[in-house]
This record gives structure tokens, C-alpha cells and sequence, in this order.
């Protein structure tokens, strides 16, 4: 909170919290740079967690939303109400839940095969859904009137500039649904991954188990993007650096929420700190890091 234009130290951050600071201090870090802190630690939490549920039910560490779809169908659904109805507080929030559901709808059934989905079905009809929606943003943004889609191509590059509260509270409400459900899907989760046969052998209900967790899932990735547009790079990256730091056999759905919250905020102010004049969104900063990181996982899995 104390980088940006009007640089504060540790002591005027403090004063302005507790309102005992010029009235400058205090706009700037009650107004501006806190919302859009606990923003960024919201939103990278919710996408971190995400990403966990993604990859345990996908068994793969490319099944994170932004990769299987889920995020671009949010951005569509909120693309086509900013372009065909002018947007609104409330309104492109809703509309990118709505957009992120239907996407998480049509992955699940198409993935499915005998009645199981996951595994490798669910990344790549999640991959061919995504493009589809992709696809469905580009046309709109063409074929709307060019203010609206201006608007609307500033939002899909992802910001964390000029956030409110309004907006911590959107992806705030997401988390206080969604982390408790998947939190207490942990145990069956790593039983599944385990294999859906042992995990039946163990109680399980195995379809319901992938069903709650795609359902939490999308309700983060999409209050997450309501909130701040498309992010990149978080989702795919803090479960698999939360796993190797704490070492946790399943899903780490606890320790993703906390690194891809580090991972945003860290992303946002590197952004900050960008050469004078290049400044540029942080979804376009997280898909740089997410860029060079998935073809080092990439390149390392050929090398074994």
C-alpha cells in the first residue's frame, strides 16, 4: 500500500488507517490502494483454490479454469453484458457467474462417458469449449457498438486498477460459499485421486464428489473474474507451488488460497514497478509468468 505515485511509509500507512493523517494519505489508502490489496488477495486466493479443485479432478496440472475453459466463458457472459446492455455493478458480476456456469454445464456433460467424467476428457473438451467461448467474446466485441466494446476489451485484459469495495465484495461472497465446500471435500478428493474404484471401495460417492467440487470451483473462478476480469496463470501455478512447499499429499486447498493470493499481490506490484510508461494491466502481467512457467513445466516433463 505504500507504492504508487504518492510513495507512504510503513508509519503514514498506519496513520491513514487510523485516520490520523492528512486527508490525502487517507483517500489514497482507504479509498484507492486498500480496496485494491484485498482485492488482489481475494481474488488470487479464490483463482489459487480454484485451480487446486480443478487439477484434483481433472488428475492433471493443466486443469486449471483458465486452461480448461471456465474463464473464458465468465469473460463472455460479462463481455455480452457490458457490449449489449452497458454493463453495470451488478449486472457484468452476474453475468460473468452465469457465463462461468453454463461453460462449467457444458464441460461436465460433454466430458462425461458411461456416466464418469474427469481425467483427461474433462482438459480437453474443456480446451474445445473454451476456444468456443473465446470465439463468442471476439464476436461480440466486433459486432457491438465500439464505445461498449472498448469498455469491454479494457475489462477482459484483467485490472486491479480503480477496485472498490464493491468488487472485494463480489469475489469476498464467492469465497465465503465456495472455500467451505471444498474444504470439506478435501478428504474424498484425495481419495479420488487415488483411483474412482479404490475411492468407491472407501465410501465415496465419486460423481458427486467431481460434481460439488466443479460447482465450487466455477463459483470462484467466476466471482474472480467478476471482479477483476480474466487473470491468468494464478490458477495453474499456486495449487502446484503450494504442493511443493508444504508438501501435502492431496489437494492443498488451504495453501493454494494463500499462494495465489502472494502470487497476485506479488504480480500486482511488479506491475507497479514496470519501467516508466509500459505499465500494463496485471492479467496481462500473470499471462506473461503463466507464458514462460507452462513451458518450463512443459519442457521439464519431456526431459524425465
Amino acid at each position: 500500500m505504500g507504492q504508487g505515485t504518492i510513495p507512504l511509509s510503513p508509519g503514514d500507512i498506519l496513520a491513514a488507517l487510523i485516520g490520523d493523517a492528512p486527508a490525502r494519505d487517507v483517500t489514497v489508502v482507504r479509498g484507492i490502494r486498500l480496496p485494491r490489496v484485498v482485492t488482489a488477495a481475494a481474488v488470487g486466493c479464490a483463482l489459487g483454490v480454484s485451480g487446486a479443485l480443478f487439477q484434483s479432478v481433472s488428475r492433471n496440472p493443466l486443469g486449471s479454469p483458465d486452461v480448461i475453459g471456465f474463464t473464458s466463458g465468465a469473460a463472455a457472459g460479462a463481455a455480452a453484458q457490458i457490449v449489449m446492455l452497458g454493463g453495470g455493478v451488478i449486472a457484468t458480476p452476474a453475468a460473468a457467474v452465469l457465463g462461468g456456469a453454463v461453460t462449467a454445464t457444458l464441460v461436465y456433460l460433454l466430458s462425461r462417458h458411461r456416466g464418469v467424467t474427469g481425467g483427461y476428457r474433462i482438459v480437453l473438451v474443456g480446451i474445445g469449449v473454451g476456444a468456443l467461448m473465446d470465439a463468442t467474446t471476439r464476436i461480440i466485441l466486433v459486432r457491438g457498438d465500439i464505445d461498449r466494446s472498448v469498455s469491454a476489451e479494457v475489462w477482459l485484459s484483467g485490472s486491479l486498477a480503480s477496485r472498490s469495495w464493491a468488487d472485494t465484495a463480489v469475489v469476498t461472497a464467492g469465497l465465503a460459499v465456495a472455500w467451505p465446500l471444498a474444504l470439506a471435500l478435501a478428504r474424498p478428493l484425495a481419495l479420488v485421486e487415488m483411483g474412482d474404484v479404490t475411492a468407491r471401495q472407501l465410501g465415496v460417492h465419486v460423481e458427486a464428489t467431481r460434481a460439488s467440487a466443479m460447482l465450487a470451483g466455477v463459483v470462484l473462478t467466476a466471482t474472480a473474474v467478476a471482479a477483476a476480469g480474466p487473470i491468468a496463470f494464478v490458477a495453474l501455478a499456486a495449487p502446484q507451488i503450494a504442493s511443493r512447499l508444504a508438501g501435502s499429499s492431496g489437494p492443498p486447498l488451504v495453501t493454494a488460497g494463500l499462494t495465489g493470493a502472494a502470487l497476485l499481490i506479488g504480480s500486482d506490484l511488479l506491475a507497479l514497478h514496470l519501467p516508466a510508461g509500459a505499465r500494463v494491466p496485471i492479467g496481462v502481467v500473470t499471462g506473461l509468468l503463466g507464458g514462460v512457467y507452462l513451458l518450463w513445466l512443459l519442457t521439464r516433463g519431456m526431459r524425465r
